[in-house]
């Protein structure tokens, strides 16, 4: 029900939202349309890092990158073809399309007409439901959330702060391609990067130090992508030490493991910091050095106080900070529930292959104390057909019967996880997956032969 907004002075509103990315805009936008008095404050572009420098421009040059790699397969499946690479349409249709050339105008106008009111600034708490921005102090009535979000972070490596290395948010903005590049950074994004700039004729180096690529998710995942990446001529060093990094000359030069590697740029893709410090959680009754805040069930951190998205640390991603909003949403508004439940946080790294994860890992199970089966499978009859190497590993609780977790290595790797996110958060037998229809010849009926050999694990056959 919409509540009328009460009567108040020029800066007292009901709740105020500091950081406006796709969580803490939501918040704003819901919570506004429903009447409250909504103060929006973001020191940046409002939508945050998503819109502008991460998960939109990112996939449209994933999109462009694939299809280049696609038309090179025309050799192989349908005759011949050229393929001549031109950055020029993607960078214009980031800077058109995607970004507006960085300019959040049409967010703070969406802002606004739902009924919110924003300030472009540094939110600071004061404590006793009061934020400062900029000099003018603002007061919620009922409560602040916190979506202040992430920056890029650079490894403590010895003469790299002195150089003109890039993050993501330079990478997205490039009109013109390097003729080589270097890539500190296996993860998400940094693997992402990686595959566009090699797939669009730029010669890549990525040096990780873990022991495999995107260390986070399953080995067998890790191995399929360092398969491709091999593939396509990117020289992968993992488990790499780098002792230092210069730049001279117009050239970068880094350290690894005693020998030179150069490139003409330099991509730093090694993590994000949380932007906690000097926002004042002292006010409030937290950890001022806080790496990270614990909420709730409810997203509460403290009293009259919720935070969501990366600063929370259950999962750098938009659809996250999106879920955890809608539970601030429900939650200020009196409404019961649901709760927060991360049983079956999904996530997608999208190269090609793509590498579509839910729930837990096996590695990650165990440490739950859980009883784990898992079972691994290629991708059937349509991989055979298509060309395209690929994986499906399910992880099994043995005491309930039901997955808890799985990954998809493959072609729309992040679809074809749909039948897996929904079995992992909604607890469905592994012997009801087993008795449905899975279409002939999909990549999705890969399922089919994994879950039967998961089935017989749990048998003890």
């Amino acid at each position: 029900m919409t509540q009328t907004p009460e009567k108040s002075g020029p800066d007292e509103f009901d709740v105020i939202v500091v950081g406006l990315g796709p969580g803490g805009e939501h918040v704003a936008i819901k919570l506004a349309e429903d009447g409250l008095r909504v103060l929006g404050v973001e020191e940046r572009l409002v939508g945050g890092e998503c819109p502008y420098f991460g998960c939109v421009p990112s996939k449209m040059m994933i999109a462009a990158a694939h299809t280049l790699r696609e038309a090179g397969r025309v050799n192989e499946l349908a005759g011949g073809s050229t393929v001549s690479p031109d950055w020029g349409p993607v960078a214009a249709r980031i800077r058109d399309e995607a970004t507006a050339d960085w300019d959040d105008t049409v967010a703070v106008e969406r802002l606004e007409d739902a009924g919110a009111r924003f300030v472009r600034g540094r939110g600071v708490l004061a404590g006793g439901g009061r934020v400062e921005v900029g000099g003018t102090t603002y007061t919620a009535t009922k409560g602040i959330v916190l979506n202040t979000g992430t920056a890029p972070s650079a490894p403590p490596i010895d003469g790299l702060a002195d150089t003109p290395y890039w993050t993501n948010r330079d990478a997205v903005r490039l009109t013109e391609l390097p003729s080589s590049l270097l890539v500190i950074g296996g993860g998400a994004i940094g693997c992402e990067l990686a595959q566009v700039m090699a797939l669009f004729g730029v010669r890549v180096t990525l040096l990780e130090a873990a022991d495999r690529l995107v260390a986070l998710e399953e080995p067998e995942a890790s191995a399929a992508l360092e398969k491709a990446f091999g593939a396509a001529g990117i020289q992968v060093h993992t488990g790499a030490s780098i002792g230092s990094v210069a730049y001279a000359d117009g050239r970068f030069t880094a350290d690894v493991d005693g020998r030179s590697v150069t490139a003409e740029k330099l991509l730093v893709a090694a993590g994000r910091r949380n932007n906690l410090h000097g926002i004042g959680l002292e006010h409030v009754g937290l950890d001022p050095d806080a790496r990270v805040l614990d909420p709730d069930e409810r997203m509460r951190v403290a009293d009259g106080v919720w935070a969501i998205g990366d600063i929370v640390g259950r999962g750098a991603f938009t659809h996250v900070s999106m879920y955890q909003g809608g539970v601030v949403v429900d939650d200020i508004l009196g409404r019961d529930g649901p709760w927060a439940d991360y049983r079956a946080v999904s996530r997608v790294t999208f190269t090609a292959p793509e590498v579509a994860s839910v729930g837990l890992t096996e590695k990650a199970a165990r440490k739950a104390g859980l009883d784990v089966v898992v079972a691994t499978g290629d991708l059937g009859a349509r991989g055979w057909i298509t060309r395209e190497n690929g994986l499906i590993k399910l992880v099994a609780d043995r005491a309930r019967e039901v997955l808890v977790g799985g990954v998809v290595v493959g072609p729309a790797g992040g679809e074809i996880m749909s039948m897996l996110e929904l079995a992992v958060h909604a607890e469905v037998p592994i012997a009801t997956l087993l008795h449905q229809h899975f279409a002939y010849p999909t990549y999705q009926r890969a399922y089919e032969t994994v879950l039967k050999d998961l089935a017989g694990r749990l048998d003890g056959r």
